[in-house]
């Protein structure tokens, strides 16, 4: 690729009458973080053939969103990858800084998701079209917290969102000094950034903050809740199910933004 790339927001695509929503949905994160819009599909041995066939679908997408705003830069992009090395091809090579999948696809991308230097937003079709204006996010003693409070910033700076943190209730004293210094830390950074924000402290200690957060989130009827994916993987964990895949299934109309701990994270540009 040659000259300035643009960062792009990236909706995986699957073909199906669900892509739709999800083009919709990533074309409005792109107006609102004033990114490029790129519609990426994997091939594989089915399909490497019909290419062109692909294209002209997806471009379908890409036009009346185009002509009802000529400010979105678009584009397509086919891909023979595997999946789990997507995302760090994608941030690499096609400077991407976001991932939009169907929530239902968690599980073809959960270990895409452990090797991503940038986030996943998993969403559904019940999804809210009227703008991200409510987000939660868990707030634990680990120090990758910073990664996913700049992209809480980021949300509350481009898309006006008010943001709610569930500090961890944590008893031990070395484990609640660091949900303290965390919570100093998003104190500083969205007071910097002007963005709107409360604290709630929670109940639950740092291993189940995210799931209150998560149900706090539905009993809000929230547009958004950002979390921390796993910083540890075992076999068991595989076994029985991470506790992000648990969330995004429980998510409901909910969208899911997924930061993976064990990675650092790109940076968007303004």
């Amino acid at each position: 690729m040659s000259g300035k790339k643009e960062q792009k927001i990236i909706v995986l695509t699957s073909l199906s009458e669900d892509d739709r929503h999800l083009i919709l949905y990533g074309s409005i994160l792109a107006l609102q973080f004033k990114k490029e819009l790129c519609l990426a599909f994997l091939l594989n041995r089915k399909n490497r053939n019909n290419k062109s066939n692909i294209k002209i679908q997806l471009n379908a997408h890409l036009q009346p969103l185009k002509e009802k705003n000529p400010s979105l830069k678009t584009s397509v992009l086919l891909l023979e990858e595997s999946r789990v090395n997507l995302p760090e091809l994608l941030a690499d090579d096609y400077e991407a800084i976001l991932l939009v999948a169907r929530a239902k696809d968690y599980k073809q991308y959960s270990s895409a998701v452990t090797r991503s230097p940038i986030p996943f937003l998993f969403t559904n079709m019940a999804a809210s079209f009227s703008g991200i204006k409510k987000i939660i996010m868990p707030l634990d003693l680990r120090k990758e917290n910073s990664d996913a409070l700049l992209w809480g910033s980021w949300f509350g700076r481009f898309c006006n969102s008010v943001i709610t943190l569930v500090a961890a209730n944590d008893k031990d004293g070395d484990s609640k000094r660091q949900v303290h210094q965390n919570v100093m830390l998003s104190k500083k950074l969205f007071e910097k950034t002007g963005v709107l924000f409360k604290i709630i402290k929670g109940t639950r200690s740092s291993l189940f903050n995210s799931f209150e957060a998560t149900d706090f989130a539905m009993n809000e009827d929230a547009d958004l809740l950002i979390i921390l994916g796993s910083s540890t993987i075992t076999p068991l964990d595989w076994l029985i199910g991470l506790p992000e895949r648990k969330i995004i299934k429980k998510a409901g109309k909910m969208s899911v933004l997924l930061v993976n701990p064990r990675r650092d994270n790109y940076i968007l540009c303004d």
